[in-house]
């Protein structure tokens, strides 16, 4: 067992936010803690590490053991570049290989028994930079900051220049480089894209240690997850399986356990009314019977209210009145900022009732895009044509829609003068929002609060097209499913984007992936993208349908799958012989290593200066070349 968690409590300010929380951890074990927003999972991990004492309980983490932690927007900020921040990981190493180079400027200027010394010196030092990977740790750090999503031309910018995200990655990236035992991680994935996500899958799954996970990327802890600890009100839950697998247990036990509420409340209804009958009648034996039944009452053990009865969001979108069955048509868009141009020649169009999802990483003008369909930037050439009878919903990320200075009750009450009290109220309930909270200023609230807000005024716009820039960002994994259920029941066209591969797969009909400054379309939701990217070589891959592109024939169709694929088998052998080119190659140097080895141990040449540093330059010329091609093989097997 690598950590034991026992009877876990803590509270602040005498509002308990855990309580007799208890779960364990085994070696190479992948787990995700998840919960609403608030529930306690952020203070869970800052006790495990040590940062908060826990009021009662206790945790212990195997004898030996290393642990590393992500907090939530964790930043570095030293005067090192990107590439030194993470070498600064690898200094035991770099120091080993500095001082191999010192033992071989002494080896040159040394004879007799002290040249003995140093030879064992620089044997033993060769032995321990090779246990510690030394030939390979420079590439490591390359793979490490290229998976994370930074270019090679940005390796040389100073780590204060960067923005909190990319500080974040820089922190992620040296947690990494550190392997150690444990891995605990807060929201990793908030600043990262589709491709850093999936490279970071990739790096955990495989991960030699354990790791445990806190994240609403219901996608990536279906990939990474075998353990779900779910808190919920207060209190622990084990789930083994993937995301889904608990989803579905939730689900099940939430039902169980909102029924047996609602039937011992029935029960408890029904005993109150038997016995307030009971002593109207005012006679002795039926004030007895009455007593007796209050007594039992009083013995039953009332279930706790589930939480879920009265703290989920009630979405309902409906459009006020049916668009025309054109509701976007784009043509040939172009936009650039100075010399950075996004894209260029974007075309596509969107019928009623269509649900796309834009995706690509960032940078690449998907924000852009949904500005200038919503009016808000003029695009440098193209055209944008809304449809007859469209009306516009439009969910910022920024959130730009509400008044910061307004309070909540304000909010609605200026956009909508029609409504009364009550209904601006029953509204702000519906989101959450209740009591003094809806006096509360925009400018006050917390990002998911701010979040649900836009949301409270998008289901307000009865609008019949949906435009939303990140919806899910900041929301918990309970609100999530409550506006996909709600998007997925929607009878308008959405247009949307998103890098909650999860909450696509669940509400896409088709996705547009903006990539390379083009637009590729892909008929499905997100596992389907997923299959048809699997299915073809990035290269090779046709330019998406936009309007005004002539049909391609079979016949011709079915040559360039052809062609295609003989490029792709000749690309595959052409790899195939490198690779065995390459093994041939570092097998011969290892001979040679091996033999120049054995002449540096011969007793005869001990004491021969001249012979051992001519040996030593060719080992070190040979192991270079070796580290080389290791690198090259390494490249060609990724």
């Amino acid at each position: 067992m690598l950590l034991s968690c026992q009877n876990i409590a803590k509270s602040f300010v005498e509002k308990p936010v855990l309580k007799d929380c208890s779960f364990h951890l085994e070696d190479q074990e992948k787990a995700a803690v998840v919960g609403i927003n608030g529930a306690g999972k952020t203070t869970l991990l800052r006790i495990l590490v040590g940062e908060l004492e826990p009021d009662t309980g206790t945790v212990s983490l195997a004898k030996g053991k290393t642990f590393g932690y992500l907090p939530q927007d964790a930043a570095v900020d030293t005067g090192h570049t990107i590439y030194e921040e993470l070498l600064s990981v690898k200094q035991p190493l770099v120091d080993l290989e500095n001082r191999i180079r010192e033992t071989e400027d002494l080896m040159n200027r040394a004879e007799g028994e002290q040249l003995q010394q140093l030879f064992k010196r620089y044997t033993d030092l060769n032995h321990a930079f090779e246990i510690g990977n030394g030939y390979a740790y420079r590439s490591e750090i390359t793979g490490v900051l290229k998976g994370l999503g930074f270019s090679e031309t940005e390796f040389a910018k100073p780590v204060h220049t960067l923005s909190g995200g990319q500080k974040t990655r820089v922190a992620l990236g040296k947690l990494l480089l550190h392997s150690p035992d444990l891995i605990l991680l807060d929201e990793p994935t908030n600043h990262l894209d589709m491709s850093s996500i999936a490279w970071l899958e990739t790096y955990l799954t495989n991960y030699k240690g354990s790791v445990l996970v806190v994240s609403h990327d219901r996608y990536f802890l279906d990939k990474i997850a075998t353990k779900i600890i779910e808190i919920d009100n207060t209190k622990t839950t084990v789930f083994s399986g993937s995301y889904t697998d608990y989803a579905a247990k939730k689900e099940q036990l939430r039902r169980a356990q909102r029924n047996a509420w609602l039937n011992q409340q029935a029960e408890i209804r029904h005993q109150e009314q038997v016995i307030e009958k009971l002593r109207s009648f005012n006679r002795e034996k039926s004030i007895r019977r009455a007593e007796s039944r209050e007594k039992m009452l009083s013995k039953i053990e009332v279930l706790e209210k589930p939480a879920e009865i009265d703290a989920d969001m009630k979405i309902r979108l409906v459009p006020r009145i049916l668009s025309g069955n054109d509701v976007l048509t784009v043509t040939q868009l172009s936009k650039a900022f100075g010399s950075l141009s996004l894209f260029s020649d974007l075309s596509f169009f969107l019928k009623r009732g269509e649900h796309v999802a834009i995706i690509g990483d960032n940078g690449t003008g998907k924000t852009t895009l949904l500005k200038m369909i919503n009016g808000l930037l003029s695009p440098d050439a193209g055209s944008i044509r809304i449809g007859s009878r469209v009306q516009i919903g439009y969910y910022d990320q920024e959130h730009h829609v509400l008044h910061p200075e307004k309070t909540l009750f304000e909010e609605i009450s200026d956009a909508y003068p029609q409504m009364d009290n009550t209904q601006i109220r029953n509204t702000l309930a519906a989101f959450l929002f209740t009591g003094e909270d809806v006096f509360k200023r925009i400018a006050d609230l917390s990002g998911g609060e701010r979040g649900r807000m836009s949301l409270a005024k998008l289901m307000l716009s009865e609008s019949n097209f949906l435009i939303l820039d990140e919806p899910t960002n900041h929301l918990d994994i309970n609100s999530k499913e409550i506006l996909e259920e709600a998007l997925n029941g929607y009878a308008g066209t959405v247009l949307y984007v998103s890098h909650d591969r999860y909450f696509i797969n669940r509400t896409a009909h088709r996705i547009l992936e903006l990539s390379g400054k083009e637009l590729t379309s892909y008929l499905g939701n997100y596992d389907y993208y997923l299959e048809k990217k699997a299915a073809q070589d990035e290269s090779a891959r046709p330019a998406s349908a936009s309007p005004g592109t002539p049909d391609v024939t079979k016949e011709s169709a079915a040559r360039l799958l052809w062609q295609e694929k003989k490029e792709q088998d000749a690309r595959q052998r052409k790899k195939e012989n490198d690779i065995r080119r390459c093994e041939e190659q570092i097998a011969l140097l290892e001979q040679q290593a091996r033999e120049l080895d054995a002449s540096l141990s011969d007793p005869d040449i001990a004491c021969d200066a001249q012979t051992l540093c001519s040996l030593a330059a060719q080992k070190e010329e040979i192991d270079a070349r070796l580290a080389s091609l290791m690198e090259k093989w390494e490249a060609l097997n990724e």
